[in-house]
């Protein structure tokens, strides 16, 4: 029998790629979606494919519920992998975005991942893979929001998987830095819906932040495809030992190893730079 992935987010980018790269190594796959318009292209794609959006439990509940029934009841893996960045200082954001961002990023997760935990534990086995990011690791200017859920989700995997010590279910973080997807593209829509950048003191910030992410092309000469997180996935997902974390792309190593290193004030030094 195969084993079943549950995966969200795979209208595009790491999720989609995700979902095509697992079926073809031989996994039941359950690829998820927030819009029907999506299910229906994953579907036509030749997935199976489930609406589930990560803000609304309602949507969670549904589209676990059919996942199961399309598995028959059993649940091997969960790819966390939806999520979005909304832009934009701390100081200008609405607390409205910023529970829109965690309502995705961590508490859609959580909700989530507690539905089929039971699943896992019932079979005494079980694999769950947080797609994190380099900014869960260090902070950056104008992306407080996402930071915060990033750094929030490193908490929560740690915790859950002192939690799940000896169950059988093993939980590991990948950790992407910057990889070609619609991220960009959406991340510019979540800014322009919620920052108010004319009146703001960061208006000139704010211009190199759009140009950015209305860039065409990669976003840095670092970026790497999404099939760049493919094998991290494959190991976290049939390794006997999971490693913890699995980190992609050499910014995200290079910023790891400057975080033990340096003092945070360096660290804040090389961020600023990077960071506008």
């Amino acid at each position: 029998m195969k084993r079943s992935v549950l995966i969200t987010g795979c209208s595009t980018g790491i999720g989609l790629c995700a979902a095509h790269f697992l079926q073809k190594s031989g996994f039941q796959v359950i690829a998820s979606a927030r819009c029907a318009t999506d299910v229906a292209a994953l579907t036509t794609a030749g997935l199976t494919a489930v609406q589930l959006d990560l803000s609304d439990e309602a949507s969670i509940e549904a589209g676990v519920a059919e996942t199961l029934q399309l598995t028959g009841g059993r649940l091997y893996g969960l790819f966390n992998n939806g999520a979005y960045g909304q832009p934009g200082a701390l100081e200008d954001l609405p607390t409205a975005a910023l529970r829109e961002q965690f309502n995705t990023n961590l508490f859609g997760t959580h909700h989530l991942t507690r539905l089929v935990l039971p699943v896992m534990l019932a079979a005494s086995e079980g694999r769950i893979i947080q797609n994190s990011s380099i900014l869960g690791i260090v902070a950056m200017p104008f992306r407080g929001a996402y930071n915060a859920s990033k750094f929030a989700l490193e908490g929560y995997t740690d915790t859950l998987r002192l939690e799940l010590n000896g169950s059988g279910v093993q939980v590991s973080l990948i950790e992407p830095g910057p990889i070609e997807t619609q991220f960009r593209a959406n991340s510019k829509i979540a800014f322009l819906r919620h920052i108010d950048a004319e009146h703001s003191r960061h208006q000139a910030g704010y211009q190199q932040t759009l140009e950015r992410l209305q860039r065409p092309g990669p976003s840095s000469k670092f970026s790497l495809a999404p099939e760049a997180c493919m094998a991290p996935l494959l190991h976290a997902l049939t390794s006997k030992t999971a490693k913890i974390r699995y980190p992609v792309t050499r910014p995200t190593h290079i910023m790891s190893w400057l975080r033990r290193l340096l003092s945070a004030r360096a660290l804040d030094r090389i961020l600023l730079k990077a960071g506008g």
